[in-house]
C-alpha cells in the first residue's frame, strides 16, 4: 500500500514539474512574456535585443501630496466684483489631473531645506547661496505695530513648527520645489538599493557632488550603486541581461518634479467640486454623474457660501477659516475667540475641503506659478491654462550637458532659429504673449509708466489672516513681484499626474467589450 502511495505521489510530482516547466515564459503559472505588437519581438529578453519595458504600472503619490482628479469648471468670479478690478471674468476651462500638497509648507519643512543648504554649501564661496535661501523675517515689521516677537521667533521657535512659512519670495518657493524633488527621488533610489545608503549619511562636501535628478538622468552625476542594484534579483537589466545599476525615467521609479501649482490648478483644487457631485465614480467600472450641485463662493464643503459651520453640535457657528472679520477684529473676543488665531494658524487647522486640502481659503495667501495679467482669463487656452511659459532646453554648448556651480544641469532658452519652423510657438519667452506682445517690435507692457504689472508679477490666491472675507473666495486674484515677500504669503507644492486622469487602478477612455463584426446577411 505504501509503495502504491509513493508511486502515486511521485507521479503527481513529476506531472507538476512538467506543467511548471511548460508554463514558464507566459503560460499558466509563469509570467507572461511581453511582446511588441508591431514586431512580435519579446521585451526584456536578452536573446531578442534586450529592449527593456518597465514593469511599473502606476505613479506613486509623493510625500505630502493629495491626488486631485481633474475636470471642467468655471474659473473666476463667484460673487460681485466689489474691488472693481475686472480681472476675473468667469471662464470655463478644463484642468488635467494633478497632485497638490495637503497643506501649506510649514516652518519646520523650510528649516529642513535650510539645514540641507547650509550642510552642502558650507564653504565661504557659497555664502550668497545660504543667504539667498533665508526667508525675510523682517516682513513682519510694521511702522505702527509691535511685531518684533514675530520677527525674532516665528520662523525659529518650535511652537511655530507647523505654522505656514512666510517671508518667502516666489523664486525661493520655486527653488524649494526643485530641492524637494531631488530629495524625494534620491531617497526612493536609496530605498530600492540603486544608491548606496551611506551616500546620504554624509551630505557635506563638494557642492557639485550632491544628487540632482536631471544630472543623474543625463549621466553627469555618478551615484555609488547599492547592493540591490548589483544583485541578480535586480529587475532592471542591460541588453545582455546583466543587472543595470542606473535608473532611467522610463523605468517609472523616479517621480516628476515638485513645482508650484498653476493658477487654474490652485483654484480648481480649492473649490473641491468633487464634493458637490452627488454620485462620483469611486472605483473602476463604477460610473459617476456629470453634475455639480452648487456654485461655491468659498473652498470648504460645509456651508459653501457662508463663513461659519452650520452643522449641529459643538462645531456649530465656528469659523471655517482664519481671516480678519472686520476692522480691528482679527480673532474675536476673549473667552470666545472666533478663529482662535491672531496671525497664522497651524497648516492643518480648520476643516479640509472636498479634496482633503487644508486652508485653501484664509491663513496665508499662496504663490502660484502664473505671471499675472488682468485679462488672462480671456486669453487662456481651454485646457490646462497657464501664463508663464519659457521654453528651455539643456545647454550643450560644449557638446554635452554641464552642471553649474550649484550642481544643477544648465539650461538655456531656445533660439528663434530653433523655433522658426514650428507652428505652435515661434518664441521661447512667451510670458507676455497677447499682452505686451513679444511678436510686435517695440511693444511693452509699460511697467512703471502706466501700470505696476510686469513680467515678474506672479498671481497669489486664497486670502490670509489679515484679509477680509472677500479675498477668501478662490476666484479672486492679486499679484506680488516674484522677488518680493510678505507676512501674508506662503506656498504649497504640486506635481504632474501621469497615466489615467481618474487615478491609480483606473483606465483611460471608455473600454467597451470587444465584439466581432457581424457579417451575416439578414
Amino acid at each position: 500500500m505504501a509503495i502504491k502511495m509513493n508511486w502515486k505521489n511521485l507521479t503527481i510530482l513529476v506531472s507538476c514539474a512538467a506543467m511548471v516547466a511548460s508554463c514558464k515564459n507566459g503560460k499558466l503559472f509563469g509570467k507572461k512574456t511581453q511582446k511588441s505588437d508591431v514586431t512580435g519581438w519579446n521585451y526584456n529578453d536578452k536573446n531578442q535585443g534586450g529592449y527593456q519595458v518597465s514593469k511599473e504600472k502606476e505613479q506613486r503619490t509623493g510625500p505630502g501630496l493629495v491626488f486631485v482628479q481633474g475636470g471642467t469648471f468655471t474659473m473666476g468670479a463667484t460673487e460681485e466684483d466689489v474691488m472693481g478690478d475686472w480681472n476675473n471674468a468667469p471662464r470655463r476651462v478644463t484642468v488635467n489631473s494633478f497632485y497638490i500638497d495637503k497643506s501649506e509648507v510649514a516652518n519646520v519643512h523650510y528649516r529642513e531645506y535650510l539645514y540641507w543648504i547650509n550642510t552642502v554649501f558650507d564653504g565661504d564661496e557659497h555664502q550668497a547661496v545660504r543667504n539667498g535661501a533665508l526667508p525675510d523675517t523682517l516682513c513682519w515689521r510694521s511702522e505702527l505695530a509691535y511685531n518684533e516677537p514675530l520677527v525674532e521667533y516665528y520662523f525659529r521657535h518650535p511652537s511655530y513648527n507647523y505654522y505656514p512659512v512666510v517671508g518667502v519670495t516666489w523664486k525661493q518657493a520655486n527653488d524649494f520645489c526643485l530641492w524637494r524633488s531631488d530629495r524625494v527621488n534620491e531617497l526612493e533610489l536609496v530605498k530600492r538599493g540603486f544608491i548606496n545608503d551611506k551616500s546620504i549619511k554624509n551630505v557635506s562636501g563638494i557642492a557639485e557632488e550632491h544628487f540632482e535628478t536631471k544630472s543623474y538622468l543625463t549621466g553627469e552625476f555618478q551615484a555609488t550603486p547599492g547592493k540591490a542594484a548589483r544583485s541578480k534579483s535586480n529587475t532592471l537589466k542591460n541588453p545582455n541581461g546583466t543587472p543595470r545599476t542606473n535608473v532611467t525615467f522610463e523605468d517609472g521609479i523616479l517621480l516628476p518634479n515638485y513645482r508650484l501649482p498653476t493658477e487654474a490648478e490652485w483654484e480648481y483644487a480649492a473649490l473641491g467640486y468633487v464634493h458637490q457631485n452627488p454620485q462620483p465614480s469611486k472605483k473602476e467600472g463604477n460610473r459617476g454623474e456629470e453634475l455639480v450641485a452648487n456654485k461655491q463662493v468659498y473652498s470648504w464643503s460645509s456651508n459653501v457660501n457662508g463663513l461659519r459651520d452650520t452643522r449641529r453640535g459643538s462645531w456649530q457657528g465656528t469659523f471655517l477659516a482664519n481671516f480678519k472679520r472686520g476692522s480691528g477684529d482679527n480673532m474675536g473676543v476673549a473667552g470666545g475667540l472666533n478663529d482662535r488665531a491672531v496671525y497664522t494658524a497651524p497648516v492643518q487647522s480648520f476643516y479640509p475641503n472636498g479634496f482633503g486640502l487644508y486652508n485653501m481659503s484664509g491663513n496665508v495667501n499662496e504663490w502660484t506659478a502664473d505671471v499675472y495679467r488682468p485679462l488672462s482669463l480671456n486669453d487662456f487656452d481651454d485646457v490646462s491654462p497657464y501664463r508663464g511659459n519659457k521654453y528651455n532646453t539643456v545647454d550643450q554648448t560644449t557638446g554635452k550637458p554641464e552642471r553649474d556651480s550649484l550642481g544643477r544641469i544648465k539650461y538655456r532658452l531656445m533660439t528663434d532659429d530653433e523655433s522658426r519652423s514650428r507652428r505652435n510657438y515661434q518664441k521661447a519667452d512667451v510670458i507676455n504673449y497677447l499682452d505686451g506682445d513679444s511678436l510686435l517690435q517695440g511693444v511693452s507692457y509699460g511697467y512703471g509708466k502706466t501700470t505696476l504689472i510686469s513680467d515678474k508679477s506672479r498671481v497669489i490666491k486664497g486670502g490670509s489672516w489679515n484679509d477680509r472675507a472677500y479675498w477668501l473666495s478662490p476666484g479672486t486674484r492679486r499679484f506680488l513681484e516674484e522677488d518680493q515677500s510678505s507676512s501674508t504669503v506662503g506656498f504649497r507644492c504640486a506635481m504632474d499626474r501621469t497615466g489615467s486622469p481618474e487615478g491609480n487602478g483606473r483606465k483611460t477612455g471608455i473600454n467597451y467589450k470587444q465584439r466581432r463584426q457581424n457579417t451575416r446577411k439578414k
